[in-house]
């Protein structure tokens, strides 16, 4: 065909992997009339594809990628491209050693089969190993290789086979139109496509097409060097591609694979080499393809000699030689997670992008499924195109975390480690007040936020063992046992924390309050000064958002939610909106900075500095309005994520720091402390029971089984609430419950303390299962100081949630026991709510 077609329901420009697999899916998904779209020719157009090394590791930390790898794996066998060859992840150090067994439990969390294997295992495994400079490994039996090129293929005549797609090769984009923030045609040099959705697959040309109709698709292309060396002797008598498990040699940030008669030699080790995607040069100007440019051998020396280390036996044989060197081409972004979702800048323009062979099939169902219903089976959150920020989509601070991140590739990383690069971008007007203080800041969605201030130092003393002291340097790390002093003087006394993290949204318009009822599953037709806590499901019941709402006025809403969730959610609100203008969103984020002021002194604190009636009749739990503080006129909020009596208390930004000195000079005769997030947003939540956006709540769990479910449901449509009633009838397959650990003392002897994730296990050490198929994993941990237990929270089976049953948690290799102390959402530290109520 000289042309293309005139039109098209969905146009998908790039047909590597991903391309391919998205073809197929929406075709599965029953749409009609897709055009796909390459610049260069099949079945190899020139994309990262056509050079991969296409092998799969099945385990990641983040359960998401997880399950987008595991629904891959399971597609190319279906498609009889897949060849499992088993692989080994090997330490050189102690510390990798450690890391390992964290990647043993996240093995069981997900339900992947592994095992942690002696050098001598892993020298039976791989012969031409050398066993004698390594402590273990990580064995997977899993994982193997994949023909991406023909899996892409066998895909995409599928769905030419089914009537629904139409294939364009050697078609260059030139444009994409856009007329009222919505797609309508792409042009090519063969013609022009209408259509209102485009899926941009382009992997490192993505940002180039989005920049065409004015969206962003913030990653950068980045080289990732490889090297094939042969024949060798070894290998002479392989029949098919592979015979010896991959080997990952995880402390040198390199991978060797076998490939036929030829040993592939990988290195994410060498300095992060950034490409701009306008300078990767065309087809014509390659010598391979766009994605394999020329070998930078002073790049890589390093990189051969720890290969050689470790397996010398061939590359130290003199008839081995390299016959194949690159530097190939590859998609990071400035968090490492994919790109995936309709842009938030234009309608029908949709990124799935920065994506690996190992999870692509995966995520094109995924997307696929939300283009079609809304409601993807694995929950793409994490990876969701809308979380970022405008400033996250720069060129400086995608070059940054890019850079920063590539040697993370392989790297350990702690769970709660710290970006160093693009910080104090956003900056609370309390930030000279706090960094005076001492305040150790941790980074959300670019706000500096004390985790801690080194100024409290002074109360450790004061409740010496009580701050829970950490003695083992992985669980200390990013963390201070100051927190849980904070913690402490806050039920005592009275704190203040920094929230101006906060997104906030004001709905208004002549519609409102019905476009408010639509999308929240709470009554939101209260009083005027009422504030309601509320979740956002999707159409399945799946929980899209959980935050705050105050009615400001009768058709005039004020949304408070978290600061990492705040794009997602406003892009959420922003597509449900109603079409003829009746209701308006409007960002105030960067317009409001907020202070809460939370214990038991806290109204004594706020009514030294204001006139308005703070009693608990003259401003009762769950209100809002607004009062004068000295010169300052804030806008008061009576609810509390830490279990106290107090406020949180909004500014505008330019007034803060002097809400801020008015708070603190008044907090003097309380002994006020200055109180960081690591209270925030663990020690105070976990023992009030709270669920956090991200942990406990998600689309893959629901209110009933998340214990949110109220008494009576609104007569009032609203999004989800077809689902939310069936699955109010149904009993729960799982219930969130929160355990303790009974002991948490190792084999060595000192105690230690979970951070999240851990796989929640039997006594005995089976692995829990509920009927459909999810494993039971700590979604939060943290301490609890004023009940003197390490807390936890887990989706149990119905067998498990119940009060008083033993379980148990692995953590780093040991099995700790726990109880769960409470089932459903019963708060651990002051059951009754009598102190947030006071």
């Amino acid at each position: 065909m000289s042309g293309v077609p005139a039109q098209a329901r969905v146009v998908v420009i790039g047909a590597g992997i991903v391309g391919n697999s998205m073809a197929y899916h929406l075709a599965q998904q029953g749409w009609k009339e897709i055009v796909l779209i390459d610049k260069g020719p099949l079945p190899n157009p020139g994309g990262s594809t056509g050079h991969a090394s296409n092998f799969i590791f099945l385990t990641d930390h983040s359960k998401e990628m997880t399950l987008f790898t595991l629904d891959s794996v399971r597609q190319y066998k279906e498609l009889g491209v897949f060849t499992q060859s088993g692989g080994v992840e090997v330490a050189r150090t102690a510390e990798r050693m450690d890391e390992l067994k964290r990647r043993m439990a996240s093995s069981k969390a997900w339900g992947i089969d592994a095992e942690l294997v002696s050098p001598a295992e892993v020298k039976r495994l791989v012969p031409f190993i050398n066993e004698k400079i390594i402590l273990g490994g990580f064995s997977t039996p899993g994982i193997g290789t994949v023909d991406s090129l023909r899996g892409g293929t066998l895909m995409r005549e599928k769905a030419e086979a089914m009537g629904a797609l139409t294939v364009s090769a050697s078609t260059e984009v030139t444009g994409i139109d856009v007329e009222n923030g919505r797609v309508r045609r792409v042009r090519t040099d063969k013609g022009d496509i209408e259509t209102e959705t485009v899926v941009i697959t382009s992997g490192i040309w993505s940002p180039r097409l989005a920049r065409m109709a004015g969206a962003s698709i913030p990653l950068s292309p980045a080289v990732h060097q490889m090297i094939s060396v042969g024949p060798v002797p070894l290998f002479a008598d392989t029949v098919g591609e592979i015979k010896y498990p991959i080997i990952r040699d995880m402390d040198t940030n390199g991978y060797e694979r076998q490939h036929g008669s030829d040993l592939e030699v990988g290195s994410y080790d060498h300095r992060p080499i950034l490409w701009d995607p306008d300078d990767i040069p065309s087809l014509g100007q390659s010598k391979l393809s766009p994605t394999e440019l020329p070998f930078t051998k002073e790049d890589f020396d390093e990189s051969l000699e720890h290969a050689l280390e470790l397996i010398p036996d061939i590359l130290g044989d003199p008839s081995v030689g390299i016959r194949h060197a690159i530097n190939g081409l590859l998609s990071l972004t400035p968090d490492g997670l994919p790109l995936l979702g309709e842009t938030p800048e234009v309608k029908g323009l949709w990124s799935v992008a920065a994506i690996w062979i190992k999870e692509a099939p995966g995520i094109a169902r995924c997307v696929a499924e939300w283009m079609t219903s809304g409601v993807p089976e694995i929950d793409p959150s994490g990876s969701d195109i809308a979380r970022f920020y405008d400033h996250q989509k720069t060129r400086a601070h995608i070059q940054g975390r890019t850079a920063e991140g590539f040697n993370k590739t392989y790297g350990i990383v702690h769970p709660r480690e710290q970006w160093e690069s693009n910080r104090r971008v956003r900056l609370s007007p309390f930030y000279e007040r706090e960094k005076a203080l001492g305040a150790v800041f941790f980074e959300t969605a670019g706000w500096e936020r004390p985790n801690w201030y080194a100024s409290n130092k002074p109360l450790l003393e004061e409740y010496g063992e009580r701050v829970m002291p950490r003695r083992y340097e992985w669980d200390a790390r990013w963390w201070s046992p100051i927190i849980n002093a904070e913690h402490l003087a806050m039920r005592d006394r009275v704190g203040m924390v920094d929230l101006s993290a906060f997104a906030v949204f004001d709905i208004a318009g002549t519609c409102a309050l019905d476009y408010m009822q639509k999308m929240c599953v709470v009554q939101v037709n209260v009083p005027v000064g009422r504030v309601i806590y509320t979740s956002l499901l999707n159409t399945a019941g799946g929980i899209k958002a959980d935050l705050t709402v105050m009615r400001l006025g009768l058709n005039h809403f004020r949304v408070v939610t978290g600061g990492a969730d705040g794009m997602r959610d406003r892009k959420w609100f922003s597509d449900h909106l109603p079409e003829d203008g009746a209701v308006q969103i409007t960002d105030l984020t960067s317009s409001w900075a907020t202070i809460g002021v939370w214990g038991p002194r806290a109204r004594d604190l706020l009514q030294s500095i204001t006139d308005a009636d703070v009693s608990n009749e003259g401003f009762p739990f769950g209100t809002c309005r607004f009062i004068d503080i000295g010169p300052v006129r804030a806008l008061a909020s009576r609810i509390s994520y830490v279990g106290e009596l107090g406020w949180e208390i909004y500014v505008p930004f330019e007034q803060g720091s002097r809400l801020w000195d008015a708070i603190w000079e008044a907090g003097q005769p309380h002994r006020i402390a200055p109180v960081g997030i690591g209270v925030y947003g663990t020690t105070g939540r976990l023992e009030k029971c709270y669920r956090a956006y991200g942990n406990e709540l998600e689309q893959e769990f629901n209110l009933v089984e998340t214990g949110l479910a109220r008494p009576q449901v609104k007569p009032q449509d609203f999004i989800g609430k077809e689902a939310y009633l069936k699955q109010r009838a149904e009993p729960p397959a799982v219930t969130l419950c929160t355990l303790t650990i009974d002991d948490n003392t190792s084999s060595s002897g000192f105690k230690r303390f979970m951070m999240g994730r851990e796989p929640v296990l039997s006594p005995q050490g089976k692995r829990l299962v509920d009927r459909h198929g999810r494993g039971s994993y700590v979604t939060s941990a943290g301490s609890g100081p004023s009940v003197g237990k390490t807390i936890l929270m887990s989706f149990l089976p119905p067998e498990q949630a119940k009060a008083g049953t033993k379980l148990a948690v692995e953590y780093f290799g040991e099995q700790y026991p726990a109880t769960v102390a409470v089932v459903g959402p019963t708060p651990l530290f002051d059951p009754q709510n009598t102190r947030v109520r006071s």
